[in-house]
């Protein structure tokens, strides 16, 4: 997605009427839909909200003595994209994403203004959103219920629920850290 710049609003990032994420124009449909939909659009936030940085400014932290940056955030959303739908709902074996037992906040901690820790880091974002949206379109059923490795049982309704509020959370806290690195705010 090209970077973007409000004409109207030179501190946003696009023009009202421009904004992809537009909830105006969505229908009221089913369900499963609307639940993609608010999970689309807070995707899409979260890439516009580090849209037009350097791995420096990406890389900048919050209020000490908090590790979290924009590129942390990409990293622990893609960590949570994998546990959640690979690991989690697909059952599948593998490593965890910026985790470790020694550093259980390695998402934040690793963030680092290097231009090939921020390509490896939305590359996996990337690929985590792109499994998770095939698992679900082959898997609508919201009653589906999966069981993990610690006995915890989750529905694929609550599973996108809890996405939902996952990354509006961690777009707040966006909106923050990219005013603090460029002035440029919100919507």
């Amino acid at each position: 997605m090209a970077s973007t710049q409000s004409r109207a609003f030179p501190d946003m990032w696009v023009d009202p009427d421009d904004d992809p994420r537009d909830r105006d124009q969505i229908e009221v449909v089913d369900e499963l839909t609307n639940l993609q939909e608010y999970l689309r659009a807070y995707r899409l936030t979260l890439r516009l909200k580090t849209e037009g940085l350097t791995p420096e400014q990406l890389a900048t932290r919050s209020v000490p003595p908090s590790s979290m940056s924009l590129l942390g955030l990409v990293r622990h959303l893609a960590k949570v994209e994998r546990d959640w739908f690979r690991l989690r709902a697909a059952g599948h074996k593998g490593r965890r994403l910026y985790w470790s037992e020694a550093d259980r906040d390695e998402a934040f901690t690793g963030a680092v203004g290097d231009e090939s820790v921020v390509a490896e880091a939305f590359a996996d974002w990337e690929r985590e959103v792109a499994f998770a949206e095939a698992f679900v379109q082959e898997h609508p059923d919201l009653g589906e219920t999966y069981t993990y490795r610690d006995s915890d049982t989750i529905s694929l309704r609550e599973l996108l629920l809890h996405m939902v509020e996952e990354y509006a959370r961690h777009c707040g806290h966006a909106d923050l850290l990219r005013e603090c690195v460029d002035g440029r705010t919100g919507q």
